[in-house]
């Protein structure tokens, strides 16, 4: 299926230190374009990949689940590693739900995680009976584009595949069951008004992941596609700052 115009994945062939940039549930690598291409500038390699389903139409992403989404980000991963010393992951709302998952199936190949919103829990009650409604309503209402700044929107679906939203759920068990099991230090970035992810995400994070290795950054001047937002330059240089301060170069 045709690639919507500005969803499409990025690369970048740039130093020995590399970032993995994973894009959201419903949305696009367009939604992290600017940040790949911030840290790209930097020196960084870079790899932003498209996950299954996103960036054609919402029909499409009914057909897949989050074990297909993992995989792309697993091959990206794969690719990355051979042409890099180190690698952070980075990841907005379910792509940081990825991001973390990556950090606990691969341990000190990771060398740090900058999550941005993360989606790690229930925020809407629907979703417990999504796996029997899936059987009788295809789609809701699209949750892109909840972003502050005017005039700008995010390439998303404005439908959402309930079949694919129902695979969430085993995702966020599995990666809150295992949290304990990351050592990377992790960096967050969350908007202090999110009309898509809510308080009990960072509830899981803080309860998986001791203060010693968990830094949050409150943003009061953006929504849930912050990365899109007036704090967007905030988490660019402080995801390059994190890379700089937790890379083999800087400790050297």
């Amino acid at each position: 299926m045709p690639v919507i115009p500005g969803a499409e994945p990025f690369s970048h062939e740039g130093g020995r230190t590399g970032a993995l940039l994973c894009h959201g549930f419903t949305g696009s690598p367009a939604s992290l374009r600017p940040w790949a291409e911030y840290l790209a500038t930097q020196g960084l390699s870079v790899s932003l990949p498209r996950l299954p389903g996103h960036g054609t139409s919402w029909q499409e992403l009914a057909r897949t689940r989050w074990e297909d989404w993992y995989g792309e980000i697993d091959r990206a991963f794969e690719e990355l590693r051979g042409r890099t010393d180190q690698i952070f992951a980075m990841g907005l709302s379910m792509g940081a739900c990825l991001a973390l998952r990556l950090a606990e199936l691969r341990g000190d190949q990771l060398s740090g995680l900058v999550l941005v919103n993360p989606s790690v829990a229930l925020d809407d009650r629907r979703l417990l009976v999504s796996p029997v409604l899936k059987f009788v309503l295809p789609s809701v209402p699209g949750i892109g584009s909840d972003i502050k700044r005017e005039g700008v929107t995010e390439l998303a679906y404005d439908r959402v595949p309930v079949r694919a939203a129902a695979s969430l759920l085993p995702l966020w068990r599995l990666t809150a069951s295992r949290l304990g099991e990351i050592s990377q230090p992790v960096l967050v970035y969350r908007s202090t008004v999110d009309h898509v992810v809510g308080p009990p995400s960072m509830q899981v994070l803080t309860a998986g992941l001791p203060a010693s290795q968990l830094t949050v950054h409150e943003l009061a001047n953006s929504y849930h596609v912050a990365t899109l937002d007036n704090d967007a330059p905030e988490i660019f240089r402080g995801s390059l700052e994190f890379v700089r301060a937790y890379s083999h170069a800087g400790k050297e």
